[in-house]
């Protein structure tokens, strides 16, 4: 099969298309026809070395694809051969053909492409799993998204909001922050012009939001703590800031705040099929009514994989970029 490989740590140039074996399936996986795939952060950390690929999975790039069902273990599971899914995995997404778990498979939501329902399960599966069991967003609560006109925040914005929270959403142009606003944020923050603690004080009568999303870490951690409401969760996903930052422990204390994180990638099966039936019951609804859209900014043929990941390096989309295989 034909699939894009890394041949070295370096820059999107290293992505090259090459001529790889076919997947071999274990037990509860499925082959699948990919049709199209999405491109991710994680794809550009491992592209550059600073991701390790998780023992047993794929070298090739790609965390999510959507296709057809063309072969595989299906026991126990609703889909048959022949159907069209989205489907979340391990790797090896940048190719014609890719083995996934069945219990990570969803049906194409109704009235989507198979290029949209592509971008769906990386971004989907982060959020739901961060924003509803991981800081258990819920009630009346409101949310800050760091990073609000990316893949993620775009998902995290129309998530929340279509669950009847308030969200404020980050962003580095005033373009992009009315884009946020667009998709459902009260306020976008452009961060490069405006404070966004000061913003979310005077937004929310000095009480602070309830949860934040973040994806920047470093030295923006202490400025969420101080962002943040009584008994308020922070959510930290990535590290585009780095790995390091002062906090305030006295603050966690005396308010009773969370800072915690997580990445979905080495979580088990079982982790990720739970979250599956999650969204399949409670966010696919909302997909097939139009209540949350899928955002795609840029579509790519797969041999243009280095120039998908050019892009992304440039920060100037806004949502998802994709890849067509066939």
């Amino acid at each position: 099969m034909q699939a894009i490989e890394i041949v070295q740590p370096g820059g999107p140039e290293v992505l090259k298309p090459a001529e790889r074996p076919m997947p071999v399936l274990k037990a509860g996986e499925v082959m699948i026809k990919v049709h199209a795939a999405g491109v991710n952060r994680p794809d550009v950390l491992q592209r550059t070395g600073n991701y390790p690929v998780p023992a047993g999975a794929s070298d090739i790039p790609g965390l999510e694809v959507a296709g057809e069902i063309v072969d595989g273990d299906l026991a126990g599971s609703t889909l048959k051969k022949g159907d069209m899914v989205c489907a979340l995995v391990q790797g090896g997404g940048y190719a014609e053909y890719c083995a996934a778990p069945v219990a990570q498979c969803l049906p194409v939501p109704k009235g989507l492409s198979l290029l949209e329902a592509a971008s769906l399960p990386e971004t989907f599966f982060t959020v739901y799993s961060n924003l509803f069991m991981r800081a258990k967003l819920s009630g009346d609560e409101t949310l800050l998204v760091q990073g609000g006109s990316s893949g993620i925040g775009v998902t995290a914005i129309q998530m929340a909001r279509a669950m009847g929270h308030r969200v404020f959403a980050t962003a580095g142009t005033d373009d992009k922050c009315r884009a946020c606003e667009g998709f459902g944020a009260e306020r976008g923050i452009n961060y490069r012009t405006e404070d966004f603690v000061e913003v979310i004080k005077s937004a929310t009568g000095g009480a602070g939001v309830n949860v934040i999303l973040d994806m920047v870490a470093g030295d923006y951690v202490n400025r969420e703590i101080n962002c943040l409401a009584d008994d308020g969760r922070l959510v930290i996903i990535a590290l585009l800031g780095g790995v390091k930052g002062e906090v305030n422990f006295g603050e966690i204390l005396r308010r009773r705040l969370t800072v915690t994180g997580s990445t979905l990638r080495p979580r088990p099966i079982a982790f990720k099929q739970e979250v599956a039936q999650h969204l399949h019951q409670k966010v696919w609804p909302l997909l097939e009514t139009g209540v949350i859209k899928p955002v795609i900014y840029q579509t790519f043929p797969l041999a243009r994989a280095a120039d998908a990941h050019a892009l992304m390096e440039t920060s100037t989309h806004v949502g998802k970029i994709m890849l067509t295989v066939v």
